[in-house]
């Protein structure tokens, strides 16, 4: 299994889950979305903490550059992206989708090329990849449209990648539940193996 999906909401442990699955591994690529925030100290201190529970061989990379990162053959060492939520906040950052004209115009397109073009990296990867990314789909509906433009395009984010993957496991205060394990399907009819735990 190489590509694994791993969402659950603010602190349900999604991140910490995500690292205890490749914890086995000595090497592994710890790719950071978020970047920095200056004068921000809380934001300062979350990625502290982060840091402090890796393993001390795992090296970090902040980038919003997933594409590069998942085609790269050259380096073996398994990726741990946390997480798909920051990542689009900066492709919408980018595209000014959280004006209502531009969105309209120009920034809906770009940001669904961009969300499709990470879920195809995710599908051709070489790489042992697990991503981190925010279920958005149990909260309250976001009392702007800026914000319900976020939830919706996450949400299809979350669908496109989980597409992708041969794994999607959800968090929920701590305890993990398997949404989608291809090593449970049978390739002839689809339908789940006796005994698989759906």
């Amino acid at each position: 299994m190489t590509r694994t999906l791993i969402l659950g909401g603010a602190r349900s442990g999604k991140s910490t889950r995500a690292e205890q699955l490749l914890a086995e591994h000595p090497d592994v690529l710890y790719v950071a979305t978020g970047g920095s925030r200056a004068g921000d100290a809380d934001w300062a201190a979350r990625v502290a903490l982060h840091r402090e529970r890796r393993p001390a061989g795992w090296r970090t990379a902040e980038t919003c550059d997933l594409d590069v990162v998942l085609a790269d053959g050259s380096d073996p060492a398994p990726v741990l992206i946390d997480c798909l939520g920051l990542w689009l906040t900066h492709v919408m950052d980018r595209a000014g989708a959280w004006d209502d004209g531009d969105w309209a115009r120009f920034a809906e397109a770009s940001v669904t090329e961009r969300c499709t073009e990470l879920a195809d990296a995710v599908r051709l990867t070489s790489r042992r990849v697990v991503l981190v990314s925010n279920e958005v789909g149990l909260g309250v509906v976001p009392a702007t449209a800026s914000g319900r433009r976020f939830r919706d395009a996450l949400g299809r984010l979350n669908m496109a990648v989980a597409e992708a993957a041969d794994q999607v496991l959800l968090v929920v205060a701590g305890q993990v539940m398997t949404v989608k394990d291809v090593r449970k399907i049978r390739p002839a009819t689809g339908d789940p193996t006796p005994g698989a735990d759906w």
